[in-house]
């Protein structure tokens, strides 16, 4: 017998979900959906802050995408994403779910920004928990090649987690946390670069303006490349 829902405006969700399957998560988000879910609603909402910031722009970089969980929030505001990671692994796994869940207006590329930047130009770029890993002593060649990338008027958004907040963090973050910013120093390194920067601060799903040093999270808007 086929399956009908009770209420008839649901049958769609049931057809599609017989029709393409459920979703399948990457490798990273997989994780964490089975050792802390409720992370995944702190990442979505740092997705979508970019995707609000972003909204309008035609070419965007995805700078350190990872297994590209929040991408599609992003792409449902911009004309185009090109992500990059130096995990030739986890962009072939992207890949191929984006093809089976035929998410367009998408492309990747392997690409180390420490060690060269990329062979294109985007007008807004977006960076979330990447720049913690980054040695500090190749810092300034990652923000340099991340900056060859960009035309004049971009939009750069670069999150990571307050250094306020590591005497929190879990053994393994602790570990790969090697470069963390407190408020002022990512002030310092994005007006390096940028003529304009707004520091926003985020505790779990609420991005707002508060007191940096309470902040778990921390998100640098850089407008206009000097």
């Amino acid at each position: 017998m086929e399956d009908k829902t009770i209420e008839t405006q649901n049958q769609f969700q049931i057809d599609d979900y017989k029709r393409l399957g459920p979703v399948t998560l990457g490798p990273w988000t997989s994780h964490i959906y089975r050792s802390d879910p409720r992370h995944l609603s702190f990442l979505l909402a740092r997705y979508k802050f970019c995707s609000k910031m972003l909204s309008g722009k035609a070419k965007v970089l995805e700078v350190g995408c990872g297994d590209a969980f929040g991408m599609p929030v992003v792409l449902q505001t911009v004309g185009t994403i090109h992500g990059i990671d130096f995990e030739p692994l986890i962009l072939e796994d992207a890949k191929k779910r984006f093809t089976t869940e035929n998410i367009d207006r998408c492309s990747f590329s392997v690409c180390d920004l420490t060690a060269q930047a990329v062979e294109d130009t985007f007008d807004a770029a977006y960076s979330l928990d990447v720049i913690e890993h980054v040695p500090s002593d190749v810092e300034k060649s990652f923000m340099s090649n991340l900056c060859a990338s960009l035309v004049k008027s971009s939009v750069c958004l670069i999150g990571t987690p307050n250094i306020e907040s590591q005497k929190y963090a879990s053994p393994a973050s602790a570990a790969g946390h090697i470069n963390l910013k407190s408020a002022q120093t990512l002030q310092e390194l994005m007006s390096s670069y940028f003529e304009n920067t707004f520091i926003f601060s985020m505790n779990d799903e609420v991005v707002h303006t508060g007191y940096y040093p309470m902040a778990h999270y921390l998100i640098a808007l850089g407008c206009g490349l000097k």
